[in-house]
């Protein structure tokens, strides 16, 4: 990170939260003289007497060549109340955040506001801020007020001990003029890297990116992904009459109702599949769910049954009439009534949190996805038809079709299985190092190619599509998909 700073040596340089003085060591090596720091505990103690025991938030704005450093990354929540009050009072955190925002913001835009023009800002952070709604106006303001030079995208790298998160280390130059590419290096390996693989960039694969535009997202993708990008949302814009929806895109959440699965507190517990004997009371009351485990490519894999009840019934009759369950979940009592409860008084016979239950209790098949997919050794998501029978648990999404939709549920998994819909969740998903996230907000979100019912030829591919997946389904065979494949190409011709 020093090295990538392109001052000279008598350049003035801050780090705003200099801890036990990694940066500010690294520096003095590398010759810079005129050197600031803030550090807001003042029980860290080191050789730097140039060192000001106090917060940067409350500090003055003075004037810096260069800010480089490892911002601390807190979210509101965690923050202790007399960060909170101090935040409270300040003018920078007041005019572009809130409470949704994480604490880091405030270091980056604070140090923004304190460079000089052609001033570098050169942070470590988690990535995740790149692409949340909450760190839209952070964007915007660096956007406005310079641009992103170098960043160096570590994934999954385990760059700090006991920290498990997706890092970058980004260059920003505040300026008037900007630069019209990034070069972005991505890290090829997962273990930690060594000092001379980061000095030589042996470690990562350097590729041009588009510079990021106001009103934008931030993709880390190439000029030419872009434009497939862009491609595959043109196929997925509304048509309409009305001057406010007209180029806007048809999305999922806009045909599907999706809800993430049933909690039941305990899985071991509720798993009731080993039982062989089940009285009628019990039978009626068994449900088979599926796990993430159980999801595969387009179909599932295994399942399993568990006890779900929803009926009033005090212990002694949930005793009586049901004797098998009983005996199988009374060795779990004390684990059972453990757990986290959501701030409901549960038996402990019962889910603590039996989320969109109704939604799940509807007599129509469904679509189910993991919650998290990680995307570091396949390219496809396990998107999974199902019939109604089937209910998911807790690190599974599930999708019903709304009753407006008109095109098939085989269809709809088919699509969401497609290659298209993958590379646009890799760049516009919520995206956490490998780890793609599937919760209801980011399915609501993904572009939906809806099928014209007036053109002949695109209710035949849709038609295709559907027997082609049933077909599928039945024989695993490949050319099916192939089938698939062929008719998508055509809806995206």
């Amino acid at each position: 990170m020093v090295n990538l700073i392109q001052h000279n040596k008598d350049a003035r340089v801050l780090e705003p939260s200099s801890g036990k003085g990694v940066f500010l060591k690294n520096l003095e090596n590398e010759g810079f003289t005129n050197i600031s720091a803030y550090e807001i505990d003042n029980s860290i103690g080191n050789e730097y007497n140039y060192i000001k025991y106090q917060s940067f938030i409350s500090s003055p704005l003075d004037p810096y060549d260069v800010v480089i450093g490892n911002p601390p990354y807190i979210r509101w929540k965690n923050l202790e109340p007399e960060l909170k009050d101090e935040l409270a009072t300040s003018y920078l955190w007041n005019k572009y955040f809130n409470s949704l925002c994480d604490y880091h913001y405030i270091f980056i835009l604070k140090s923004i506001e304190q460079l000089t023009e052609g001033g570098e800002l050169i942070f470590i952070c988690t990535e995740y801020w790149m692409n949340t709604t909450h760190s839209e106006s952070l964007r915007e303001y660096m956007v406005n007020n310079g641009y992103i030079s170098d960043m160096y995208h570590f994934k999954e790298a385990n760059l700090f001990e006991d920290v498990c998160a997706s890092f970058i280390i980004f260059r920003y130059v505040k300026s008037n003029n900007k630069a019209k590419n990034i070069s972005l290096y991505k890290y090829k390996q997962t273990n930690t890297p060594s000092y001379e693989e980061l000095i030589s960039h042996t470690c990562f694969e350097r590729i041009i990116i588009p510079q990021f535009e106001s009103g934008k997202r931030w993709l880390l993708a190439t000029k030419e992904e872009q434009k497939q990008l862009y491609t595959f949302e043109l196929k997925c814009r509304k048509e309409s009459t009305d001057l406010f929806i007209k180029g806007s895109l048809d999305r999922i959440g806009d045909i599907c109702d999706i809800g993430n699965g049933m909690v039941s507190g305990l899985d071991k517990a509720f798993n009731v599949s080993s039982l062989d004997e089940t009285t009628e009371y019990e039978k009626s009351h068994i449900i088979n769910v599926l796990k993430a485990k159980d999801l595969g490519h387009y179909v599932y894999s295994s399942e399993s049954r568990y006890f779900f009840i929803n009926d009033s019934i005090n212990e002694d009759e949930f005793e009586r009439l049901c004797p098998n369950v009983y005996r199988h979940m009374i060795s779990y009592k004390e684990d059972l009534n453990k757990r986290y409860k959501y701030g409901k008084d549960t038996n402990y016979w019962e889910f603590v949190f039996p989320r969109n239950f109704k939604l799940f209790s509807r007599k129509e098949p469904r679509i189910m996805v993991p919650c998290k997919e990680r995307i570091s050794n396949k390219n496809y998501f396990r998107f999974v038809l199902a019939s109604h029978d089937y209910s998911p648990l807790q690190d599974v999404t599930c999708l019903l079709k709304k009753k407006h939709c008109r095109e098939s549920i085989e269809y709809l998994t088919a699509y969401l299985n497609d290659h298209r819909v993958f590379n646009w969740l890799r760049y516009n998903g919520i995206v956490k190092g490998a780890i793609v996230e599937f919760s209801e907000t980011p399915i609501a979100s993904i572009p939906y190619r809806k099928i014209n019912w007036e053109d002949p030829k695109e209710v035949e591919a849709h038609n295709i599509i559907t027997t082609s997946l049933q077909q599928y389904i039945q024989t695993k065979s490949d050319k099916y998909l192939n089938e698939i494949n062929k008719q998508f190409d055509y809806l995206f011709v």
